[in-house]
């Protein structure tokens, strides 16, 4: 086949987070099956405009804000007289609207929608903007067939109108053979909490500040390492000073997959309490390593972990019960190991080659009709 993906940005740029993972570890797959792969995303400042990324073509252009105008411009002017079996467009932040610019067969991915969420993240014009682009989506893709990553997504997109018999969903997947358990399951000398993502408003990283100010007054020793970047840092590191948290916590920046591996391999949770999420890859990460997580009862992240067995949900912004979840884990080193293992167990149902081949045949079956 031959597949042009549409996505706001690819593995290299300097704002990816998971759903250019997905993307990369996806159909960087479909290549190696044998299927031609054209991806067409934005630029930023000194990128290259053509690049190979293992086999995924890829073709720059306009900016982060500027780029829904600048792919139906650069697909009418480069694509639409080439013969791409299907495009696929992969919506994770707003819709680019690819079935009013191509006349090619379609498929939507959806990782999440924002809805009123936005509100948490942006500025009352961006959230707003945000809001009204996904108001359309059930009559601009009311035909189109459509992959959701998690069964919150597929929910949320019924709720809002789409047809349930034209959804698949294909969850993500992780590299099983990186993702592993410390070879002499070693952990920290110490207490450790590890977020992994990136820092913007509605990951909600100011719930788990929170509740290492909480557990701290109690004479819980903890530690909460923070490894990742975003535009909510500097509100992050006022609060840390404002809880005289700062011993307590660490922000580590963007640490290397070297690095993050040690870090899921050693620390004693993981910890997500984003308002939503199209699905929790951190969390299958850390399961993967062997590590439970304690993560908000949101969508997406109530898919990647089992309360009971590979962690703990906790109502989302609840704050006492979070704090609770936390302390009763740290306390009990029998309960971490007995749920890390069975973490390991529930993340081998998952891998990007599985996801890749859902892919694969669920794209030649729509091919084909």
């Amino acid at each position: 086949m031959r597949i042009l993906v549409v996505n706001w940005l690819d593995r290299e740029n300097p704002f990816a987070g998971g759903a250019e993972i997905h993307l990369h570890e996806t159909f960087s797959r479909m290549v190696q099956l044998g299927h031609e792969v054209t991806l067409l995303t934005s630029g930023w400042n000194g990128c290259a405009a053509r690049v190979d990324l293992d086999g995924i073509n890829v073709h720059r252009t306009g900016a982060r804000y500027t780029f829904s105008f600048a792919a139906a411009a650069y697909y009418l002017r480069h694509f639409s007289h080439q013969s791409f079996d299907v495009v696929v467009e992969d919506l994770n932040k707003v819709p680019l609207f690819t079935p009013c610019w191509t006349r090619s067969r379609i498929v939507l991915l959806v990782h999440h929608l924002f809805g009123l969420t936005a509100f948490e993240e942006a500025g009352l014009p961006i959230a707003s903007a945000t809001w009204l682009l996904e108001r359309p989506i059930p009559w601009v893709f009311s035909d189109t067939p459509t992959i959701a990553v998690s069964e919150s997504t597929k929910k949320d997109l019924v709720k809002r109108g789409l047809h349930p018999e034209q959804i698949k969903v294909i969850p993500n997947g992780i590299d099983l053979d990186w993702y592993t358990p410390h070879p002499n399951h070693a952990r920290s000398a110490d207490p450790t909490i590890l977020y992994l993502g990136r820092l913007k408003k509605y990951k909600r990283v100011d719930l788990l500040l929170h509740a290492v100010d909480k557990l701290t007054q109690q004479g819980v020793e903890v530690t909460l390492k923070i490894a990742g970047t975003g535009d909510d840092l500097r509100r992050l590191e006022s609060l840390c000073i404002k809880l005289g948290i700062t011993n307590q916590v660490d922000f580590m920046g963007y640490v290397s997959e070297e690095r993050k591996l040690e870090l899921l391999r050693t620390c004693w949770l993981h910890a997500v309490t984003s308002s939503k999420e199209g699905w929790g890859i951190s969390c299958l990460e850390s399961s993967a390593c062997g590590t439970p997580t304690v993560a908000s009862d949101s969508p997406g992240l109530r898919e990647s972990v089992v309360s009971g067995e590979t962690g703990l949900l906790v109502p989302h912004g609840d704050q006492q019960e979070l704090t609770l979840a936390i302390g009763s884990l740290l306390s009990d080193h029998q309960a971490r190991e007995k749920m890390g293992r069975r973490a390991r167990r529930f993340a081998e149902r998952y891998s990007w080659d599985n996801s890749a081949r859902a892919m694969e045949d669920f794209l030649a079956r729509l091919v084909a009709q």
